[in-house]
């Protein structure tokens, strides 16, 4: 489970949770086949497919030097109808 980052929260992410669609950051080296492979043993649920882009980098600068963050993969997982995954919250404290 250490390749899957983290859920990812925007509107359109949002809208796609309706059609039983969720979105997740991963990391960029891993693959689409690694990936369902986790969901399903880690959730328990059954994945239809699964569809990827890569996003870039951001630039960052520190003083006189220019950098960037790392680039990730962005993953949509369509599962079957009747599985869902339980909302991702963060621990309290």
């Amino acid at each position: 489970m250490d390749r899957i980052r983290y859920a990812v929260f925007t509107d359109k992410s949002i809208r796609l949770l309706g059609k039983n669609q969720y979105t997740s950051n991963v990391e960029s080296g891993s693959t689409s086949t690694e990936i369902k492979h986790w969901v399903e043993l880690f959730f328990g649920v059954k994945v239809i497919a699964m569809n990827s882009h890569r996003l870039r980098g951001k630039a960052r600068r520190m003083g006189p030097i220019m950098g960037q963050t790392m680039h990730y993969r962005r993953m949509i997982i369509t599962l079957q109808p009747g599985y869902s995954i339980p909302p991702l919250r963060k621990k309290r404290t």
